[in-house]
């Protein structure tokens, strides 16, 4: 597996507004990539900055979104977002995810 992590800041009072982004656009963006896996969104205590972290299958499906979907997101983002993210991307060498969504499909 392999793993995205972006790190951004949200303009002012603009949480739920992010939050109805994501569920509305965001992640049907994401489920129709191939190899994607899974997402996790976290929002720190001042409720600005924001950590997601997406799960795919391998490298190069993460790579593929990075080039074409990922700007689609931005736009769709470009409202609540203040900045520029930054992205990080490992191996996954442990996770109980994959056996979550083995255990999921059967």
């Amino acid at each position: 597996m392999y793993a995205r992590i972006v790190t951004l800041n949200l303009k002012s009072n603009q949480l739920n507004s992010f939050k109805e982004t994501l569920d509305k656009q965001v992640i049907p963006m994401l489920r129709k990539q191939n190899g994607f896996k899974d997402e996790i969104t976290f929002v720190g205590q001042s409720g600005v900055e924001v950590r997601t972290i997406s799960f795919w299958d391998k490298k190069e499906n993460a790579e593929a979104y990075n080039s074409t979907a990922y700007p689609e997101v931005l736009k769709a983002l470009a409202n609540v977002i203040e900045g520029t993210p930054q992205i990080k991307t490992y191996d996954v060498v442990n996770s109980t995810l994959h056996q979550n969504l083995a255990f999921a499909t059967v």
